[in-house]
Parts: structure tokens; C-alpha cells; sequence
């Protein structure tokens, strides 16, 4: 074969490539591309947020922790819809506000030997009365301690048994048992704390749990401030928050227990003194309970 044979057909070959090139090109173009497969989760602005101290294996809660509202599997049923507040109120009626210009510090998930003795100290020193959530098992661990709250003039809570966020979801019976289990607990320490109060843990509320503590003479207790201290934020950002946040009639939610509360107690040092010269302080009344 010729060398212009060869050169006629190396160039044929060339053209029919290009040819072939710009048809694929052409209908890859005209075919929708797949599209990109995300992973499934879709983040929720409705995503819950609690109001105590994370899971832990000393306190169990919801995967993810967070709190400051109902459980993420409480879903209303028809006799909890006729329970929903209005906006004046928190969840299912529980009591946000202490009904005067005065707040009310309360002190969840104690008593405990490191930080409990901290907190009544400087309440103490500060002549400030504030209410206390107390856990049973903790209430039967540390009788000492419940006795000096109740001594110093403080309100008492009952926090369930063994700080039970999934409570709600139980029949009435044992939600009833538990309550009652942690009221025993406390006045085999203090036998005449009088226990006006319930709050239930991560303000998981559900008609279920208001019902019965009504039921059994106590007033459902949430809170309005939450500077999240079971997150550990250090002393400045709780008193920013509690600061920024409180308000005339404020129930103002803290923790003695659950965890490392030394940025709380430091909190605690800067906040008595500016909180009493802005409000009036109080712990929550007991009437006749």
C-alpha cells in the first residue's frame, strides 16, 4: 500500500473518531444525571430540647441528650390534647412562673455530698431560701443532706425515683408508685418536709405524669430560665444566661448534682449578689402539703 494510501486512511480513521466522540457527548448530554443520595437524616427544627444533664450511665436519658421539652416519644394522645396549655403556661399546665415579681432558684437532681453542701452554704450566706428537686435514691443515700435542706428553711421537690426522663410514658399505677416511693424517701429523712412539688426529669411532661402528681397533692413544676449548667458552660456563660434571661416572676432552673456543678457553685457566687439587687428571692410556698 502507497504512503498516500496510508495517510487517506489514518485520516478517515481520525474523522470517524471524532465523529463517535461528539455523538456520545451528545447523548450523555440528553440523559438526567442520578441524583446525589444523601444520607437519609434530615435535620428538624422541632428536634427536642431538654432541660437537665445529658445520658449518662448514672442517669439515663434520649439519645442525644438535650432537654427542656416533652420526650421524643410522648406524642399527645386525645386526652393529652385536652390538656395542652396556652402560651401563658408550660408543658400540660406545670407551673413556669412563681405568680409574683419574685423568682425562685431550684436546684435539680441532688442531694449530693460535693456540690449540695456548696450550694446551701452560700444560699446561706446570701440568706436566700430556694427549692430543691430531690431524687429518691439520692434522697435514701444521703438523709444527712435532706435534713439541712429542710433545716435551712428550703422547699422540697420530689425529682422521681431515680431520675426516670421515659417516667411519663409508664401506666399511672407506676407512675404513681415511683412517686410515692421518692416522697417515702424523703420524709424518712425529714419526716415533716412537706413535698408541694413534682418535676419531672428533662421536662419529658406528659398528661400521664401531671395527672397522677396532681392526684397525689403536688403542683407540676417546670421553669421559665434554663442556662443549661448540666452542659457544663462554665460560671461566665450560666451567669450571662441567667442574667440576660430572668425575669419578674422567673422559675430559674440549676442543678446541685448529675455531674461537675463547680461552674454552677462559681456561677451561684456572682449571681446571689446582682440577682437580690435586682428582685426578691424566694423559695417556692408549701401551703399546707
Amino acid at each position: 500500500m502507497s504512503a498516500s494510501t496510508l495517510r487517506a486512511a489514518g485520516m478517515v480513521t481520525l474523522v470517524v473518531a471524532a465523529l463517535l466522540g461528539s455523538a456520545y457527548a451528545l447523548g450523555r448530554s440528553l440523559v438526567p444525571d442520578h441524583p446525589d443520595r444523601g444520607t437519609g437524616v434530615a435535620a428538624s427544627i422541632h428536634t427536642p430540647h431538654y432541660g437537665d444533664q445529658p445520658p449518662s450511665t448514672e442517669f439515663p436519658g434520649p439519645p442525644g441528650g438535650g432537654y427542656g421539652g416533652p420526650s421524643p416519644d410522648a406524642s399527645p394522645s386525645a386526652s393529652d390534647d385536652a390538656r395542652q396549655p396556652d402560651d401563658s403556661e408550660g408543658p400540660y399546665g406545670a407551673r413556669t412562673s412563681t405568680g409574683s415579681t419574685r423568682i425562685a432558684l431550684t436546684f435539680d437532681d441532688g442531694p449530693d455530698p460535693q456540690w449540695t453542701p456548696q450550694v446551701l452554704a452560700l444560699l446561706k450566706e446570701y440568706g436566700v431560701k430556694a427549692t430543691f428537686c430531690i431524687v429518691g435514691e439520692n434522697a435514701e443515700s444521703h438523709p444527712d443532706l435532706v435534713r439541712s435542706i429542710v433545716a435551712d428553711g428550703h422547699t422540697i421537690c420530689n425529682h422521681s425515683w431515680n431520675h426516670d426522663i421515659s417516667l411519663g410514658k409508664r401506666s399511672p399505677a407506676a407512675i404513681r408508685d415511683d412517686l410515692l416511693r421518692t416522697n417515702d424517701a424523703i420524709r424518712a429523712a425529714a419526716p415533716d418536709a412537706r413535698i408541694a412539688y413534682f418535676r419531672q426529669p428533662g421536662g419529658a411532661w406528659t398528661y400521664q405524669v401531671v395527672s397522677t402528681c396532681e392526684d397525689l397533692g403536688m403542683t407540676p413544676l417546670h421553669w421559665a430560665v434554663d442556662p443549661t449548667d448540666w452542659q457544663v458552660p462554665g460560671a461566665a456563660k450560666i451567669t450571662q444566661t441567667v442574667l440576660a434571661e430572668t425575669r419578674p416572676g422567673s422559675i430559674v432552673l440549676m442543678h446541685d448534682a448529675g455531674g461537675d456543678r463547680s461552674g454552677t457553685v462559681e456561677a451561684l457566687q456572682r449571681l446571689l449578689p446582682e440577682l437580690m439587687h435586682r428582685f426578691q428571692l424566694e423559695a417556692l410556698p408549701t401551703g399546707t402539703t
